[in-house]
């Protein structure tokens, strides 16, 4: 991470113990065991501003982070300068895992917003797995979940119509805030511009613009000056013809 995104890694503001993710009710608790081992994994935490990129794809990183609060997004660029949004990433996220198993990324995290991370020495992993299996089958939870959100995501891109798509992204991540609390009051308001959309869903702006303008119309979301916003969460699962992600409590490294 270069110097410019990174503001440091500082003293604890938030023990893991007074973590403030572990009372939601979407993260399942922990033991008294695996609690203090996360504690002594936990490095500190580190800032990040709005803009800045969190990992690089190709960087080898000696760290991997979860996500205390904030939004970010994962993507991979083409030679030219074109690029694929992955992912989003927002608080109880694992980020780095990825290049802590395979000695590098394989695609770059920017940040979507302000965002705090707690920071993990990436060789603790090894005693993880040695000593801790219910963490360890965590780790391999939360990468499982990974690959069916992408699973979710790919079959949206090949098979959804441009509108169905849209409804669906927007759901997809409305959902997912929801389960962490992000969404305060509703409605649930995603900061993310059209030009995130197109580059998730492999659309022109312009078609983006079209395709938004549609949901807009319909009364689903409101796009304002600090992203979209969910005015209709059900009407934009319908619409993409998807019933959510229905997840029961998950981990929390």
């Amino acid at each position: 991470m270069s110097s410019q995104s990174a503001r440091s890694i500082a003293s604890r503001q938030y023990p893991c113990e007074k973590c403030p993710l572990r009372p939601l009710p979407a993260f399942r608790e922990f033991d008294k065991q695996e609690l203090s081992f996360i504690s002594t994994f936990k490095r500190g935490e580190l800032a990040v501003d709005k803009g800045a990129t969190v990992l690089v794809e190709g960087s080898h990183s000696a760290h991997l982070y979860t996500v205390l609060s904030g939004w970010a997004f994962r993507y991979k660029l083409l030679p030219d300068g074109r690029r694929q949004i992955l992912n989003y990433s927002m608080p109880g996220d694992l980020i780095g895992l990825q290049g802590s198993l395979m000695g590098e990324m394989q695609h770059s995290v920017e940040a979507l917003s302000p965002m705090l991370l707690c920071v993990f020495e990436r060789e603790q992993l090894h005693e993880l797995y040695r000593n801790y299996p219910g963490l360890a089958y965590d780790i391999t939870w939360i990468a499982s979940r990974e690959e069916r959100m992408l699973d979710e995501n790919l079959l949206s891109i090949g098979r959804r119509t441009a509108l169905e798509r849209a409804a669906y992204l927007i759901a997809f991540i409305a959902s997912r805030a929801r389960g962490v609390g992000l969404n305060g009051k509703t409605p649930v308001r995603i900061p993310i511009t059209q030009q995130h959309i197109a580059d998730t869903l492999g659309l022109s702006l312009v078609h983006t613009n079209k395709t938004i303008r549609k949901l807009m119309d319909r009364k689903l979301v409101m796009w304002r000056d600090g992203g979209c916003e969910v005015i209709d969460y059900d009407g934009l699962k319908k619409l993409a013809r998807w019933e959510g992600l229905g997840e029961e409590r998950r981990p929390l490294i």
